[in-house]
């Protein structure tokens, strides 16, 4: 089980310091995620061994290491109480608000939350869209935590409503290609963001990538094998072959038609070729997705960003995947204020809110 995280310890007296925490994981479900209902406006994705109370407790504890918060220790009394502001510096999507009130809720269940927006709502630059009231000290120790969550998943779900926007009417999907140890956090966002979620994980879908292909000896060989495991451990999932040319393509579909198969979609992957200026061709595509006609799902995939989207999604294929709305995310520029009329005024002045 995880060892809790002693927040009262990053309180005490100055003379006082706070032992040293280890955070193991463990299997815990997602769907216990401690958060209340009314916070609660996009539910995180379901994952069988991920902690999101662990990851939190490790970030806390990233923080706290073996002293715990000296600044604060030095700088603020300890029965303090103030009043802190959330202000959006830029225009976005807010994403981990549920998020936050479990880190607040984590180092100090005293904390009081009340928000003006909710997940997955549009802020403006200048917004003050939430307060938080309590312990200065508790505070202070649950800020940059909270605002590395808030910003790294608020920029995610901004880039995931602009892609998803762009792509109707095909869905927008992330990948795998997210931050080690936060994928439950960065798949959440793109939820919010109103994209679908990819495979969380190896273990939950079967998907036969190049190399699998390349080893096997080709797609044929492939899914052959897949189909003899699948019924062999008795296992029921979906199935996706990655397909680089139409040839691919037709060899998934003659094998499809002459066997009992658990495929369920086919990638079409670097079927959409890059011309000068910035535009693409879709020709390609558009004929891989003719030639399955609906027997299968179908996902494009690469070369694949906020300007090609759109045409993309007219090619009549279901999905598209972007490994970019996790891996190379910009975080939404957002910040938790005491003193808010004067982090507004230093905003104008910098140009920043």
């Amino acid at each position: 089980m995880l060892k809790a995280f002693p927040f009262p310890s990053l309180v005490y007296p100055p003379s006082v310091s706070a032992p040293r925490y280890v955070v193991k994981m463990s299997a815990i479900a997602t769907k216990n995620t401690g958060i209340a209902a009314a916070s609660l406006g996009v539910k995180p994705p379901a994952h069988p061994t991920y902690d999101l109370k662990g990851v939190i407790q490790l970030a806390l504890s990233e923080d706290a290491g073996d002293l715990g918060d000296v600044t604060c220790k030095a700088t603020i009394p300890v029965d303090m109480e103030v009043e802190a502001h959330f202000l959006a510096k830029e225009d976005g999507i807010i994403a981990g608000i549920a998020l936050a009130e479990m880190v607040f809720n984590e180092v100090d269940h005293t904390l009081k939350v009340d928000w003006s927006r909710k997940d997955g709502d549009k802020i403006h630059k200048g917004l003050q869209f939430g307060k938080v009231h309590g312990r200065a000290h508790s505070i202070v120790v649950a800020e940059r935590v909270v605002l590395n969550f808030m910003q790294r998943m608020s920029g995610i779900a901004t880039l995931t409503k602009a892609m998803a926007d762009a792509a109707h009417p095909a869905y927008i999907l992330e990948t795998r290609k997210t931050a080690p140890g936060l994928r439950l956090v960065d798949k959440w966002a793109v939820l919010i963001g109103g994209g679908q979620n990819h495979r969380m994980g190896l273990f939950d879908m079967v998907m036969i990538k190049d190399n699998h292909i390349s080893i096997a000896g080709g797609v044929t060989n492939a899914l052959k094998s897949v189909d003899q495991y699948l019924a062999s451990n008795n296992i029921q999932m979906g199935v996706e072959v990655e397909t680089r040319t139409l040839e691919e393509v037709n060899e998934a579909l003659d094998y499809a038609s002459q066997s009992k198969t658990s495929l369920t979609r086919i990638m079409l992957d670097n079927m959409v070729v890059p011309l000068p200026h910035g535009d693409i061709d879709v020709t390609m595509l558009k004929e891989a997705v003719e030639l399955i006609s609906g027997r299968f799902e179908t996902e494009a995939s690469g070369n694949v960003t906020l300007e090609t989207v759109h045409k993309i999604g007219q090619t009549g294929v279901m999905y598209i995947s972007s490994g970019a709305l996790t891996h190379s995310v910009k975080a939404l520029d957002i910040s938790l204020k005491i003193d808010t009329e004067l982090a507004l005024e230093v905003s104008r002045r910098t140009k920043r809110g």
